[in-house]
């Protein structure tokens, strides 16, 4: 969502406010902590990570850079799943994508499966009434993160129904998170709409996750648990009512009588790995092993606690250590790049210790959300300056490049929240590098030691940097920015944000000045 409107809500609820109309959540019931069961280590997801795991070995991982991998990675733990679910997610979207999903977690209910499926409230506006019902059907259970009390039909319509409540709302759970028979995981940055899995014909999302085993997975399931029974969390039924008139039960909604949509997978990724359930069938999955531990904000950020508290705490905070703990180089892939002061001291600094910094972020062109890229602006002559190597994704160049799937017509952004240190240790994980995922947002993601994956994740990183992306540099003689790219054969040098017309580039100019960076 463009922030502008984030701020224009903010005004607009104001507004009403001293008009007196409000609303306001239903009284919070009493009810009793639930918990992940103990793994069973007779399902057979638990008998496939224990044959394929080498003796001693802490966690393994598969990256997805893939989109269709990755939701296909989801679709078959569903379907392979015989003890329980956990499903966390910022937006899980009523399109082709999150049907073919709710379809097959309701299908792993029918067998006796226990599904919880745990959904930030900002987006339901069109799956709340397919998650109201999925939540009706047996051992399923669906929670919603600091819902909307009213107006909740439309987007617009639930920040003027409780002006009030606009701090509250301010602070959205930005989690993805999803286990099998607390035995497999899939972390990273997607969420559960067409776009993440170009599967969209207006835009599509590079994006990364990974298929985690494991000890760490206990990590996740237990981060699962606390979300689940905070007190900022309500059960869907609380919250939303049935539509009048419309279906009641999950198949109506869902459409399933009909059969689902059919994902066509390509015969091995960028890595040149092959669908996982080629692997699951045979019983034993090829991974790369390495010391992991899951790091999440708690789900009171920031109710509980000052802006300053939710920062020193944050998953923000930790990945920054682990950027200072460098000693030769960082490659660093965000879509949204809003450092601040602190930020770029703390990039100055690593420059002053000779640590190589490589930043990878949307261009105006593909970033989806203008206004950060204003944020952003404001540092990228400094970060040049401090000698950092910065790259900036190209719509054009992404659409024209086959090697993260078939883009098609559609337009290419950047979505993957990546980094590697050393060339031996990584993060993945949902949290940006901006002020909103430091102190407004809740975080989570993976640390993990291991050299090998490391070295997977730069070949993707350099996939994007190289083929996808401008490089940019200053002037040696007047100091303005200049974007360098290829026609096919030759480079060209360009002197104005690329792909973008005069308008949205005199648009951003004009707002710049006037937004306060703790907005973005």
């Amino acid at each position: 969502m463009d922030l502008l409107r984030w701020f224009r809500l903010a005004l607009l609820g104001a507004g009403i406010a001293l008009l007196g109309a409000c609303g306001s959540l239903p009284i919070a019931r009493d009810r009793p902590a639930d918990y992940a069961a103990a793994p069973d280590r007779s399902t057979r997801l638990a008998k496939i990570v224990a044959d394929s795991t080498p003796p001693g070995e802490h966690s393994g991982f598969r990256l997805m850079p893939l989109g269709v991998y990755s939701l296909d990675a989801r679709i078959q733990l569903a379907q392979r799943a015989q003890q329980s679910l956990v499903v966390q997610y910022y937006q899980l979207e009523n399109d082709a994508t999150g049907r073919l999903l709710m379809r097959a977690v309701r299908e792993a209910a029918a067998r006796g499966v226990k599904v919880r499926v745990l959904v930030d409230d900002l987006y339901t506006a069109k799956s709340q009434q397919p998650l109201l019902a999925l939540s009706r059907t047996p051992n399923v259970e669906v929670r919603l993160f600091n819902p909307f009390c009213c107006g909740r039909d439309g987007f617009l319509s639930r920040f003027v129904a409780s002006p009030q409540d606009i701090p509250r709302l301010n602070h959205r759970m930005h989690n993805k998170l999803f286990i099998a028979d607390g035995a497999v995981a899939v972390v990273g940055g997607r969420n559960i709409a067409d776009e993440y899995f170009v599967l969209s014909q207006a835009q599509n999302f590079i994006d990364m996750d990974a298929l985690v085993v494991g000890r760490v997975v206990a990590e996740f399931e237990a981060i699962f648990d606390a979300y689940w029974n905070a007190e900022q969390v309500w059960p869907i039924a609380e919250i939303v009512r049935g539509r009048p008139g419309g279906p009641d039960d999950f198949d109506a909604w869902i459409g399933m009588s009909s059969p689902p949509p059919k994902i066509e997978l390509p015969p091995s990724d960028v890595l040149g790995y092959g669908p996982i359930a080629e692997e699951l069938d045979g019983g034993r999955m090829g991974l790369l092993w390495g010391e992991a531990h899951a790091v999440a904000d708690p789900p009171t950020k920031p109710a509980a606690m000052s802006a300053d508290e939710a920062l020193a705490t944050s998953v923000t905070m930790k990945v920054w250590g682990l950027l200072m703990d460098a000693r030769f180089e960082v490659d660093l892939t965000s879509p949204y790049l809003v450092p601040g002061e602190k930020g770029m001291a703390a990039f100055e600094d690593l420059s002053r210790r000779k640590v190589k910094l490589t930043l990878l972020t949307n261009s105006l062109a593909a970033n989806d959300e203008p206004l950060v890229h204003t944020g952003y602006a404001r540092y990228r002559e400094r970060l040049l300056a401090s000698g950092a190597d910065l790259y900036e994704l190209s719509p054009a160049r992404t659409t024209a490049n086959k090697r993260f799937d078939m883009f098609g017509n559609s337009l290419g952004r950047l979505h993957a929240k990546t980094a590697a240190i050393d060339r031996r240790r990584i993060f993945i994980g949902s949290m940006n590098l901006d002020p909103r995922s430091a102190t407004q947002n809740t975080e989570m993601g993976v640390v993990v030691d291991s050299p090998q994956l490391a070295r997977e994740m730069l070949r993707v990183i350099n996939i994007s940097k190289f083929q996808n992306s401008y490089r940019l540099r200053l002037d040696k003689s007047t100091g303005a920015l200049e974007w360098l790219t290829t026609d096919g054969e030759k480079e060209m040098i360009l002197t104005s944000e690329p792909e973008s017309g005069f308008f949205k580039r005199f648009y951003n100019s004009l707002i710049a000045p006037i937004v306060p960076e703790m907005l973005l």
